[in-house]
């Protein structure tokens, strides 16, 4: 698993906020994600989106001036999401000002459950 970060993204790098296809629904012990989109790459960006609005407050005021790259693995398509939101967690956690605005998607392997993602941060 690798992860990356470079400083400045340029404005043409930047993408554009996506709409919201995400839900919070309520858990005996803590809280559950549900996400959607037009396929299961959108859907898992959305979910990442969905976990850092959700331990954030102020979440639109997030400003995209950096990058930063991460790599997943799993062996199904459910390993392949915890560890997929499990490496932006612990980018999370290494770094305090880390709170990526939008997650993207860049490489999509669902026959060797393989995902490599962008967040664009602080």
């Amino acid at each position: 698993l690798a992860m990356s970060r470079s400083n400045g993204c340029v404005d043409r790098e930047i993408p554009e906020i996506p709409e919201v296809k995400y839900e919070y629904l309520d858990h005996t012990a803590d809280v559950q994600l549900h996400s959607w989109g037009i396929d299961q790459t959108e859907a898992f960006e959305q979910i990442a989106m969905a976990m850092f609005n959700y331990m954030t407050t102020n979440y639109d005021s997030v400003e995209m001036s950096e990058k930063f790259e991460i790599e997943a693995d799993g062996h199904d398509m459910m390993s392949l999401l915890f560890h997929f939101l499990d490496e932006w967690l612990f980018a999370f956690s290494a770094d305090p000002f880390f709170i990526p605005r939008v997650v993207k998607i860049t490489e999509f392997d669902k026959e060797k459950f393989h995902i490599k993602s962008v967040g664009y941060v602080l």
